[in-house]
């Protein structure tokens, strides 16, 4: 028999714990998930309803864990299977999480375009329950990172900010809408799986270059857009977007702005078997903004992953992507 993981542990206790807050509480499983992960943090049970009988139930659970003795990437990977667990139970389609392998690789490159700041800061406009940016955050190593998450969905922050906790990184949350203007002074990085599909409010897109000239405007190219706004000269911008973004109708528009204000970096195709749908496949596209001292690489990396689980390949490509940041950083 295999032996259990100590993740596995640790997200059978947030499991149980949940379903019995989930109970107690009358909420969404989704819910529970961040009540239990506050619980967790503050060490005791903050949740006054709950019946006698289920807070000894809850105690018993909860004297499993000991959470200095866990990684930060165990808490985050156990806590964000709670997380997606409550998203497959729900309907709303803007619950969605960016795979680990995705957010692993995005980490990497991060921490390569990063090689040389001892400090930055990094910024999310659309970071859900936090796994792609605190992924990002838990390769940094020992650098001094100040980081900011924005989410319009006020359930998807709260387990955001319970995960950071919990993997005990200071990231400022806001709740707001991204596309409208921010409280953030711009910053070296950006990370985003952005969203796909059209922004609802038109008054708001008026102010975007890339708003459509009739209709509902690109939520993800306005997203690009806002994005650069809010990077620093020189600055990386390093988004998940579908591989679709640049045969749509209003891609000539994204080619033109793009070119004026930024220069690609590199487009990595992520693997189709990734997606269960081909039309829903993505690649990760840098892009660095314009300033005084960005170079034209020679060649911008254009790069096709193979299966993450192929160790063989995908160290030949790490090995690739080495080599281009030696000859082009």
């Amino acid at each position: 028999m295999e032996q259990i993981s100590t993740m596995e542990k640790l997200f059978t206790v947030i499991d149980n714990t949940a379903t019995i807050l989930k109970e107690e509480l009358s909420c969404s499983y989704l819910e529970a998930v961040a009540e239990t992960g506050e619980n967790l943090f503050q060490g005791t049970i903050l949740q006054e309803e709950v019946s006698e009988l289920s807070k000894k139930r809850l105690e018993k659970e909860y004297s499993q864990v000991k959470l200095e003795r866990h990684s930060v990437e165990e808490i985050r990977k156990a806590y964000q299977l709670a997380a997606l667990k409550g998203m497959k139970e729900a309907t709303q389609p803007n619950h969605q999480m960016t795979p680990d392998a995705v957010a692993i690789f995005m980490g990497y490159l991060v921490s390569k375009f990063t090689e040389k700041q001892k400090e930055f800061t990094i910024f999310d406009p659309a970071v859900g329950t936090g796994n792609l940016l605190t992924t990002v955050l838990n390769q940094t190593g020992t650098k001094d990172v100040e980081a900011y998450g924005i989410d319009v969905d006020d359930l998807l922050l709260k387990l955001a900010y319970v995960s950071a906790n919990l993997q005990q990184h200071s990231i400022q949350f806001y709740n707001q809408d991204s596309l409208q203007p921010l409280y953030i002074d711009p910053v070296d990085v950006v990370v985003c799986d952005l969203p796909v599909g059209y922004y609802p409010n038109d008054i708001g897109a008026a102010g975007y270059n890339l708003r459509a000239k009739e209709g509902h405007s690109y939520a993800h190219h306005l997203f690009i857009e806002q994005s650069l706004k809010y990077t620093k000269a020189g600055g990386y911008l390093l988004f998940l977007v579908p591989n679709h973004l640049f045969t749509s109708d209003q891609a000539a528009d994204l080619n033109a702005y793009l070119k004026e204000h930024s220069v690609i970096q590199g487009m990595i195709q992520l693997p189709l078997s990734l997606f269960k749908d081909e039309k829903a496949a993505k690649s990760i596209f840098i892009l660095q903004k314009k300033g005084i001292e960005v170079n034209v690489p020679k060649q911008a990396l254009l790069v096709d992953l193979p299966k993450f689980s192929n160790k063989a390949a995908m160290s030949g490509i790490i090995n690739q992507i080495d080599a281009w940041f030696k000859k082009e950083k």
